[in-house]
């Protein structure tokens, strides 16, 4: 039934105060959060000052930023980064994304440089007080190799540097024990990505500082190790997809115990360091976040029995949980509410909001509330995703009319699409066009065998289930079938890609930065996804073939779609050929086609002025396809090849 109270108005030209600007100024990313006693630290990504991330702390109801400009509190380890700062009693140690270099900054003074930098760059450091340093993953770049060379490594306050291990290809979660004389660490090695199968070491810290004895405790290639801690008595602590499911386990006298098993996810994919999901309260209590279909939950767990307490929150999604005695701080988000940083205080009770993404949400009634839904897929499976139906407070769909579909295909691909309050969905839901956030096969937080549905299927899956999706809610006279769009990032460009060119369902695509030559990802690739494609499409002998007849590029002659193109210029991730060759594959077949480059953008848009034009060129892209009305004021772009 339609309200009468609203205006009827073709879907797509609906008046929002859900703005391209409002979506830039409300992009505020936070993370990198921190406990030191009862203060909290976190970083806050300023789009206004070119993406650059300043490091903030709270204390005695006082936020104070830490890094004013110039310093940008990030590093480029694995290219994505994270674990990029480190505070213990009061003082902080950061990397600087400008030079590399670590920073040491002390309580009320300026930051002083400790490493040095240039070719070298650090994450994931922890504090070794004994010893007067900083032991973490270092990556050098300064080899002239194909491939930069990772090590764990000690950074003393004075600059010197000692490799502590190196050989593997790669290194994460450096953990020294309470007593300071042993060192836990999380290593492995091509073709396998973190989340596919690690290795958890363990050994002793010398005299000297070196180490001694290390040992092999738990992974291998087919279980993946995550977040190694040790709880204030010095029992080591981790999490396990041996399973199936990423599950709590604890390393003591040389035995492993699982503490509570479920089908939960305890963590997720190791695509930047620094992540946490679990903390300890005490030797006999954790406080833990975890995943089920899709949503977090919050809750303590007693380590002797593996009894889980739920803790009760307004959240869905959790994540970078941080324990300090009885305080908690952590990300939260959820349908109507934007990530925010949250503290607790477990002793009183109490839930403190600390920072927000969002600094001012928009009115309630131009906010689209997610469903969660599941539908069947190909080969009889079951696909997952969050639809967001068009929603606006002043507008209704025109008499008949069914509102057209965007379906988003995440990045990663083995990340999840969470349900909090994003402004870039409510930017299309508040116009009238309806949006499906799909968790496609592949995707994390339903355990490893659903993530491993993208075990060299990786354009394929991923596709059917958008496509599914798509098809699932048209069958429900939900949306238009002849306004169907897809658009993706990354990953998600690849599917978006394969979607049009294979499947005749969608009308339209965008792909920001999206995968199109698998052979060119291959020869371009940074070290830490170099290999990612034999797990996700064929090993090394059966590549080209597969390569061949599953990469977009080659078969550009099947596409019969308009699409648009973003790709910032610096991504060294999937660099601009990617982009590149499939836009001059359109011209040449004289398909509507768009293509927009952003310097000084990599993988992933920071700018304001990036997110602002990105948005309202894919507008108007998508009005002009479809003959919607264009809205006054929406800048024109260039589509080259589209008639009238």
């Amino acid at each position: 039934m339609t309200d009468s109270r609203k205006q009827p108005a073709p879907c797509g030209t609906w008046t929002s105060p859900i703005t391209a600007h409002v979506v830039a100024a409300g992009s505020a990313p936070l993370s990198g959060v921190m406990l030191d006693g009862a203060d909290v630290y976190w970083l806050a990504g300023r789009a206004s000052e070119g993406g650059r991330n300043t490091l903030l702390r709270r204390r005695d109801g006082v936020t104070e930023e830490l890094t004013p400009a110039p310093f940008n509190v990030r590093t480029r380890v694995h290219e994505y980064g994270g674990g990029a700062a480190l505070v213990a009693d009061g003082t902080v140690w950061f990397s600087h994304f400008a030079d590399n270099r670590l920073y040491r900054l002390e309580d009320g003074g300026a930051p002083q440089p400790v490493s040095a930098g240039g070719d070298l760059r650090y994450a994931d450091f922890v504090l070794d007080k004994a010893r007067s340093r900083l032991v973490g993953v270092r990556e050098d770049h300064s080899a002239g190799a194909t491939y930069p060379v990772n090590t764990l490594c000690a950074i003393g306050f004075d600059g010197r540097e000692t490799v502590l291990v190196d050989g593997n290809d790669f290194y994460s979660s450096p953990r020294i024990s309470p007593d300071g004389r042993h060192l836990a660490w999380i290593s492995w090695d091509h073709p396998r990505m973190p989340w596919q199968g690690t290795e958890l070491w363990l050994a002793e810290i010398g005299p000297d500082g070196t180490l001694l004895d290390g040992r092999l405790i738990a992974g291998g290639e087919r279980e993946a190790i995550v977040q190694p801690e040790w709880s204030p008595d010095g029992v080591l602590h981790f999490v396990s997809d041996r399973s199936g499911w990423w599950n709590l386990y604890r390393y003591e006298h040389g035995v492993v115990h699982a503490l509570s098993p479920r089908h939960a996810e305890f963590a997720t994919p190791h695509w930047v360091f620094g992540n946490g999901m679990y903390g300890f309260l005490s030797n006999s209590e954790i406080v833990c976040t975890y995943i089920e279909d899709g949503v977090s939950r919050l809750a303590r767990m007693q380590v002797a029995s593996g009894a889980i307490t739920p803790i009760d929150t307004p959240y869905e999604e959790i994540r970078e949980l941080r324990v300090s005695g009885n305080t908690i701080a952590f990300l939260g988000g959820s349908p109507t509410l934007a990530a925010e940083l949250v503290r607790m205080d477990l002793t009183q009770g109490t839930r403190e909001v600390l920072a927000r993404s969002i600094a001012q949400l928009p009115d309630v009634g131009y906010l689209s509330v997610p469903q969660s839904i599941r539908y069947p897929s190909a080969n009889g499976r079951t696909a997952y995703a969050f639809y967001y139906a068009p929603k606006n407070a002043d507008f209704a769909p025109q008499p008949g009319e069914l509102p057209p579909l965007m379906v988003i295909g995440h990045g990663g691909p083995t990340s999840m699409a969470p349900s909090t309050l994003k402004l870039a969905i409510q930017f299309w839901t508040s116009r009238g066009i309806a949006v499906l956030d799909v968790n496609y096969g592949g995707s994390t937080g339903f355990g490893r065998a659903y993530r491993d549905l993208l075990e060299g299927q990786w354009g394929i899956v991923d596709v059917e289930d958008c496509v599914a999706g798509a098809q699932y809610l048209a069958d429900q006279r939900l949306v238009d079938r002849e306004r169907l769009v897809i658009r993706g990032g990354s990953a998600g460009g690849l599917t978006t890609l394969c979607a049009l060119l294979f499947h005749d369902v969608f009308k339209a695509g965008a792909s920001y930065y999206g995968v199109s030559d698998l052979k060119g990802l291959d020869a371009d690739s940074h070290k830490f996804e170099s290999r990612y494609t034999e797990y996700l499409i064929a090993p090394p002998e059966r590549a080209a073939a597969v390569y061949a007849e599953r990469s977009p590029i080659n078969h550009a002659d099947k596409l019969r779609r308009p699409m648009i193109f973003f790709q910032g210029l610096d991504d060294k991730v999937v660099p601009p050929p990617q982009s590149e060759v499939m836009v001059d594959a359109l011209r040449a077949r004289g398909l509507p086609v768009a293509y927009l480059t952003l310097e000084g953008e990599g993988h992933g848009f920071r700018k304001a002025d990036s997110i602002v034009r990105t948005l309202e060129a894919e507008l108007y892209f998508y009005l002009r396809v479809f003959g919607i009305p264009v809205p006054a004021g929406l800048p024109a772009i260039e589509i080259e090849n589209l008639p009238g």
